[in-house]
C-alpha cells in the first residue's frame, strides 16, 4: 500500500518538474469558459493523480491567472478535486487503501462510487457557469516542456495498471529506479504524507486492539465515518474503520463524503485553504474561510442525501 503510494507520487513530481502538468494547467486558461474548464481540469486530474496533486497544481496557477472571482474559484476546484478523486481506485488514499484492503474489483468499485462524483461533476459545472469568472487579462508565459514527461506519463500509466491489477505491483518499481538513476528531483516527494499515513495505520491497529469490538453494531457506517472524518480526517477514519467492518460501500461512501465540509476532513480542503490563504495576491482571508466552509458544508449535506437515494 504505502510502496504504491510512492510511487504514484515519484510518477507524479516527475510530471510536474518537466512542466507537464503546468502546461496542461495553462492551456484551459486560453479563449472563454475559464472556471468550467479549471473545474473539469482538477477533477480529471484528481481521478489520476489524486486530489492532494491536482490541487498543488491547479490552485497556484488560478492565483497567478488574470481571472476575478478567484476565492469561488479556488473553493471550486477543492470540492472538484474532493468528487473526481472519489471516482477512482487510485485517485486519494483513502480509496487505495479500500480497494487493497477489501480487495475490490476495479468496475465494482467504480459503480459502487459512481453516481457521487458524477452527480457532483454536474453541480460544479453548473456553479462554475454561473459564477460569472471571466479571464481579464492575456494568458501567462508559455510553459517549458521537458523531453521526460513522455518518459513520466510512460511510467504513470505503468503504476495505474498495477493499481488495477493488470500488471504485477513489483513493476511499479521501474519509476522509482528510472527516477534514481535519471533524474533523482523526482524522489523529492512529500515523504511526510506517506509517515502519517504509516502512523495513522499503526494507530487504526492499536485502537482495533483496545476496543476489540464490531463497529457494525453501533449504527451506520456510512454516518459515522462521514461526521468522524470532520475532525479526524477521511484518511485515518478509513484506517480505522476497515478494522471493525465488512461494509466496505459504506465505508467507502462515508470517507469520501467526509472529505467535504470541514478544512481537515480531507488534506485536498487544506492544502486549498493553505495555498489561497498565504498567496500575496489574495485579500481577506476570513472572508474566504467563511465561504469555503458554507459551500464545503452545503456539499457535505448533498453528499449526505445521494447516498440515502
Amino acid at each position: 500500500m504505502l510502496f504504491i503510494l510512492l510511487v504514484l507520487f515519484v510518477a507524479v513530481k516527475g510530471l510536474e518538474n518537466s512542466g507537464a502538468l503546468a502546461g496542461l494547467s495553462q492551456g484551459i486558461e486560453r479563449g472563454q469558459f475559464v472556471s468550467l474548464k479549471l473545474v473539469i481540469t482538477t477533477f480529471c486530474l484528481a481521478m489520476l493523480v489524486t486530489n492532494d496533486v491536482a490541487l498543488i497544481v491547479v490552485v497556484p496557477l488560478t492565483l497567478y491567472l488574470n481571472v476575478d472571482r478567484k476565492d469561488v474559484l479556488v473553493i471550486l476546484e477543492a470540492l472538484a478535486a474532493n468528487a473526481g478523486s472519489a471516482l477512482t481506485p487510485f485517485g486519494n488514499p483513502q480509496n487505495l487503501y479500500i480497494y487493497w484492503f477489501y480487495h475490490i474489483r476495479p468496475v465494482e468499485f467504480i459503480t459502487a462510487i459512481a453516481p457521487l462524483p458524477v452527480t457532483f461533476l454536474v453541480l460544479l459545472l453548473i456553479a462554475a457557469f454561473i459564477s460569472g469568472t471571466k479571464n481579464d487579462g492575456g494568458p501567462p508565459g508559455k510553459v517549458e516542456i521537458e523531453h521526460s514527461a513522455y518518459v513520466y506519463s510512460l511510467l504513470l500509466v505503468l503504476v495505474i495498471l498495477t493499481v488495477l491489477r493488470v500488471l504485477p505491483v513489483a513493476i511499479a518499481l521501474v519509476a522509482v529506479l528510472y527516477a534514481l538513476i535519471f533524474d533523482r528531483r523526482s524522489l523529492r516527494v512529500d515523504f511526510a504524507i506517506l509517515l502519517s499515513f504509516f502512523c495513522f495505520f499503526c494507530l487504526a491497529n492499536n485502537l482495533k486492539i483496545m476496543l476489540a469490538t464490531d463497529l457494525e453494531h453501533f449504527g451506520s457506517v456510512f454516518l459515522l465515518s462521514a461526521a468522524s472524518s470532520q475532525i479526524m480526517s477521511n484518511v485515518p477514519v478509513t484506517l480505522l474503520f476497515s478494522k471493525f467492518t465488512s461494509q466496505w460501500q459504506d465505508l467507502l461512501w462515508g470517507a469520501n463524503v467526509g472529505g467535504f465540509g470541514s478544512p481537515i476532513g480531507s488534506l485536498a480542503n487544506l492544502i486549498a485553504l493553505r495555498l489561497y490563504v498565504k498567496h500575496r495576491s489574495t485579500k481577506s482571508p476570513l472572508s474566504f474561510t467563511i465561504k469555503f466552509l458554507i459551500i464545503g458544508y452545503a456539499a457535505f449535506f448533498i453528499g449526505l442525501g445521494l447516498h440515502s437515494v
